[in-house]
């Protein structure tokens, strides 16, 4: 791949990844606009470890405060994080969903599902459950006050995410909307959480890499500056959007995952 579409790519995927619009989404029409290939494992992996860095990276104090907790070392001082020593098992138990609807519908998700009308079906979908979590939520809580049921309820949510064109930011945020968290403690429960999946998805990718035969192709430029440019795009995204939720709602987003909806049902209606 042109070096100039690696970095064209890896930006829309640091944009979209964090954002609740659907980062396969813009990655799927980018590539079948323009007929880009986006769909190799050497792609795959590096658009993983790219967005990985980034959620890892900006959440590092967070992780290592949380960890620490858990095990009853004080290895932080957000105070947030101090009201819930339990957060990492909450972290631990809505991780599991999305590691059994991973196992189970992978395939599905990478082949099937993976079309215009199921990607511009669930922008719809789930952006109207956005406008409905914005409506319903009290914003009371923050994650402080998270619990189990908490924890399972945005968990399950997160494994609808294997659907293209769910996002799996967006259907997160949205249920911890529904349950009383405010957007800003809810979209950072949400990067935390995807941490682990992200981690997986990258792992898995890396192990079919490893068995095609293709380790060396990690070492090329392409590999390395998708990598780096998707990373420092997702840390800026990631900083960005926190700010944004402190002040405003996610109805933009709203209007624009139903407007793009729109436009992938068209465009795959009038190509055929």
């Amino acid at each position: 791949m042109p070096i100039l579409h690696v970095i064209i790519l890896a930006i829309v995927q640091g944009l979209t990844e964090f954002l609740p619009i659907s980062s396969t989404a813009h990655l799927h029409l980018a590539s079948w606009l323009f007929g880009w290939e986006s769909d190799s494992l050497t792609f795959d992996i590096m658009l993983h470890l790219g967005t990985l860095i980034a959620v890892v990276l900006y959440f590092f104090g967070d992780w290592i405060q949380i960890i620490g907790q858990a095990f009853g070392v004080q290895a932080g001082h957000d105070r947030e994080l101090q009201q819930n020593r339990a957060l990492f098992w909450l972290l631990v138990i809505g991780s599991i969903p999305i590691g059994i609807a991973g196992a189970l519908f992978h395939k599905q998700a990478d082949s099937v599902w993976r079309t215009p009308w199921v990607i511009g079906g669930m922008l719809i979908v789930i952006g109207i459950l956005m406008w409905l979590a914005e409506r319903a939520g009290r914003r009371l809580r923050d994650l402080g006050a998270m619990n189990g049921s908490d924890a399972v309820s945005i968990g399950i949510s997160q494994a609808l995410a294997v659907v293209p064109g769910c996002s799996r930011s967006g259907i997160t945020i949205s249920t911890g909307l529904f349950r009383n968290l405010t957007r800003e403690s809810a979209a950072r429960f949400s990067f935390l959480l995807s941490t682990p999946a992200i981690a997986a998805a990258a792992a898995m990718a890396l192990k079919d890499i490893y068995k095609h035969g293709g380790i060396h192709e990690m070492l090329s430029t392409q590999f390395l500056v998708g990598v780096g440019v998707s990373a420092i795009t997702g840390c800026i995204v990631i900083a960005w959007f926190l700010r944004y939720l402190r002040r405003f709602s996610l109805m933009p987003f709203v209007y624009y995952r139903i407007l793009f909806g729109i436009v992938v049902i068209a465009l795959a209606a009038f190509r055929g």
